[in-house]
């Protein structure tokens, strides 16, 4: 029996078959056969969304025959990659070729077609998702046909589908915009709560790139700023490698992984080890190309839930977070991430029309995550929030509709690509309706 689960483990599925096309041909013969059958099929990635968005029900395709570049075109900046390439196969490749994508987020295990399809984003920069990036793609549409949408070509399948939560069709390829491979440089370090958030929207505002973890249980807060330098590639000023291995390996990962599994056992115990983890953070400077300054090795599983606020409300946000928190009688192990992006124009990006504040929420995987989500949910949506297509929310298509202006949009669009529902699953039931 084939099964099919995400890398957190919190959702699995039994396909009846599973296929690895090679070429876009395979892929539009599936499609062809799943309509023709009244049935379902769903390319997978990686299964890093914490949803059941891939989850297949009939036909399962995985994307490992469909990786690798296909276009370099210098004049116009853009590289053209097969949609099931990994996202650190891309960044590799493109340091390779001296070129980059502007901004991205902090991991890069996802394939080009989940990490877009899902709305994968970034923090601050000119465009913080990965979507807005996206100069063109191919997909094969729930009637077989392979269509390409870029801006002289199909562009209002282009507009919508950047983030289509694979409910348009089957990506086969993905057009970016890239740019000179060009350094950054990080700086990370521990503050206060009340100047971490008192000195938040300056630090935005001069700053690149920001990102804050907030310790449940303490007033103990990390900042990162990554800022882009004008200097030559061969000056860049990389962690030791002895540092990296002992602050990203050891005691982000190992240390870190040791610890929260073993305070699931024990949970009156975390508090304290927050406090120690936020305590032994130091400050530290390094450069280096852009891939490497933005992703970072995650080994720890976990489950998360992650929001969208208009920028304004994000703060104020935060802080009732904490109070809740506070008040409740929860304890919670992992930091809270807090990051911000500018608005884009892509109909179903969390970003859409708005610049956005983003808190994510983290548990161990053998923690129970759905107290403190069911407890942060209803703040998040009091702000009309909206939530990450990969990660977990309980919202349904009649609450989120409201909150996309575009909304209806999407869904003629898929009732055009899709009339039959090829791409369908439970999931996709919920959030977008019949």
């Amino acid at each position: 029996m084939n099964v099919w689960s995400n890398w957190s483990g919190l959702e699995s599925a039994r396909p009846t078959r599973v296929e690895q096309p090679a070429d876009p041909a395979a892929v539009m013969a599936a499609v062809e056969r799943a309509r023709a059958e009244r049935s379902t099929v769903k390319m997978v990635g990686t299964g890093h969304s914490f949803t059941a968005i891939a989850a297949p029900e009939a036909t399962m395709l995985t994307p490992g025959g469909m990786t690798g570049i296909l276009d370099v075109d210098r004049d116009a900046m853009t590289v053209t990659a097969r949609a099931g390439t990994p996202l650190r196969v891309l960044n590799a490749e493109l340091e390779r070729l001296g070129l980059s994508l502007h901004n991205m987020g902090d991991i890069a295990e996802q394939t080009l077609a989940g990490a877009i399809s899902t709305g994968t984003h970034g923090t601050g920069g000119v465009a913080a998702g990965l979507a807005a990036q996206v100069a063109g793609l191919e997909l094969v549409t729930g009637t077989g046909e392979l269509l390409r949408a870029t801006a002289d070509e199909n562009p209002d399948v282009l507009d919508v589908a950047r983030v289509g939560l694979g409910a348009l069709g089957i990506l086969t390829s993905v057009t970016f915009h890239v740019e000179p491979l060009f350094l950054l440089e990080a700086r990370e370090q521990p503050m206060g709560w009340d100047e971490a958030l008192g000195s938040f929207d300056q630090m935005t505002a001069v700053s690149h790139h920001v990102d804050m973890y907030w310790f449940p249980h303490t007033d103990r807060m990390l900042t990162k700023r990554n800022d882009r330098l004008a200097a030559d590639l061969s000056e860049a000023e990389p962690l030791p490698r002895w540092r990296a291995w002992l602050d990203d390996d050891f005691l982000s990962n190992t240390v870190f992984g040791l610890l929260t599994a073993g305070a699931n056992r024990v949970p009156r115990v975390i508090p304290r080890m927050n406090q120690l983890s936020a305590r032994v953070l130091s400050a530290r400077t390094y450069s280096d190309v852009a891939h490497r300054v933005f992703t970072a090795r995650r080994d720890v599983v976990f489950r998360e839930m992650e929001y969208a606020l208009p920028r304004e409300a994000g703060l104020t946000a935060l802080r009732e977070v904490r109070r809740a928190v506070d008040a409740s009688d929860l304890t919670i192990s992992f930091p809270v991430e807090i990051r911000v992006a500018p608005s884009d124009d892509v109909p179903l990006s969390t970003a859409s029309g708005r610049d956005s504040f983003y808190l994510a929420f983290h548990t161990h995987r053998d923690a129970d995550h759905a107290a403190y989500f069911a407890l942060l949910e209803p703040i998040m949506r009091a702000h009309d929030g909206r939530p990450h297509w990969g990660k977990v929310h309980t919202r349904t298509a009649a609450d989120l509709a409201p909150a996309y202006p575009r909304f209806e949009e999407f869904l003629s669009l898929r009732d055009k690509l899709d009339p039959d529902r090829v791409f369908a699953n439970a999931y996709l039931r919920r959030v977008l309706g019949d």
